[in-house]
């Protein structure tokens, strides 16, 4: 099959593409395709505009400031659900990558792991309420964070007070001793073990395996009026997630990454997460790391991985109502569109059905969110 051209589809509404991003290693794949203006094949122009917090990938989404993001794909369901902010129709174009998430213990916290062998008798060691931080209130972090917790039996709402902290601030935030554990994006957990603020003791991928992480995020009136500009912006990210499936190639863009205007931490830092490479005193077993393409299975944009955050919402208390769930999270996922592109750009497209099975034994295929929800013990 030929890969057709730009011009035979339809031309770009717009060329010139403001990408909005928070300083992460897996902002790999935008980084990528400015670096190597893989967008100029199909007729885009990109722009970074390196994002302080969530929250101003929020706010300048909804406001047009950005056309597009690198973001959590549980900000953009908190977002359509207008759950602790503004509301805001929003679209899913495809997932940038999977796994490469950790949380991280300080010091005393994992010696006390270490000594008692569970977290429930660990964090009674404190004396206090224990403090965890995560990056947005209905982000990927913040579910991965409380679903370990009530894994090891602990409750994340009553046992613990969770607070957002930009992922640039978090290690800061430990070695001051304001955390007792935080959840995050590398590079951060790698540089607060280097700098002696802690140890990573949970890799996200060990809680759900090739779980849906950040997605290419948009407004669902930018798609519908520029679907041709969004086509080919997910032709240009798979272009850049393909890149990045070779180790060589995650070393030289770790090395774009340590830019102090894109992550600004070391190299052989973000160099060693995005290899998968972790602590094998703590890790025994590596647990598979970040993955961006694999041959398609990562980028397809499912219904299902987003109807699984509106789950974690119901049973945290965060979202109640008579809402169809399933019928959300399928209008935002962007399939059809995502499709294409890859039919253009020949990448395996997935099944549809999907079924995992979590850290607790729980298994989601997305069929029967109801009975899904009604197997925890531990929830608000």
């Amino acid at each position: 099959m030929n890969i057709s051209s730009p011009s035979s589809i339809g031309k770009p509404e717009k060329t010139h593409i403001r990408l909005g991003f928070v300083a992460l290693s897996d902002a790999a794949p935008l980084v990528t395709a400015k670096v190597l203006e893989f967008g100029h094949r199909h007729g885009l122009t990109l722009e970074l505009c390196r994002q302080p917090s969530w929250a101003a990938v929020r706010d300048k989404l909804l406001s047009g400031e950005i056309d597009a993001a690198h973001a959590l794909y549980g900000l953009v369901c908190g977002v359509q659900m207008g759950i602790g902010g503004p509301q805001g129709d929003m679209a899913v174009l495809m997932v940038l990558n999977r796994n490469g998430q950790a949380i991280t213990l300080s010091n005393r916290l994992t010696a006390a792991l270490k000594q008692h062998g569970n977290l429930k008798d660990a964090l009674a060691t404190l004396g206090r309420r224990p403090v965890f931080a995560q990056t947005f209130p209905t982000g990927t972090h913040a579910m991965w964070l409380y679903y370990w917790l009530a894994s090891q039996g602990v409750h994340p709402i009553r046992d613990i007070r969770s607070v957002v902290i930009p992922p640039p601030q978090m290690v800061d935030a430990l070695i001051d001793g304001e955390l007792d554990g935080l959840c995050v994006g590398e590079p951060w957990n790698a540089v607060a073990e280097a700098r002696g603020a802690g140890k990573t003791v949970a890799v996200t991928s060990q809680i759900w395996p090739e779980h849906p992480e950040k997605v290419l995020a948009s407004r669902r009136d930018f798609v519908s009026q520029n679907p041709n500009t969004s086509r080919a912006l997910i032709q240009t990210m798979l272009e850049a997630c393909r890149w990045l499936d070779y180790p060589k190639h995650r070393m030289d863009i770790s090395a774009w990454l340590a830019a102090p205007d894109v992550v600004d931490a070391p190299q052989a830092l973000i160099e060693q997460r995005l290899l998968g490479h972790y602590d094998p005193a703590q890790f025994a077993v590596q647990p598979p790391g970040v993955s961006f393409f694999n041959d398609g299975a990562v980028n397809y944009p499912r219904a299902s991985d987003g109807l699984w955050f509106l789950t974690q919402y119901r049973r945290w208390g965060m979202l109640s109502g008579d809402q169809d769930d399933a019928a959300i999270a399928a209008a935002l996922s962007e399939t059809a569109l995502y499709c294409e592109a890859a039919a253009l750009m020949e990448v395996r497209v997935p099944e549809e059905l999907r079924a995992d099975v979590l850290i607790d034994g729980q298994v989601w295929d997305g069929r029967d969110p109801a009975a899904y929800l009604d197997g925890f013990d531990i929830r608000a």
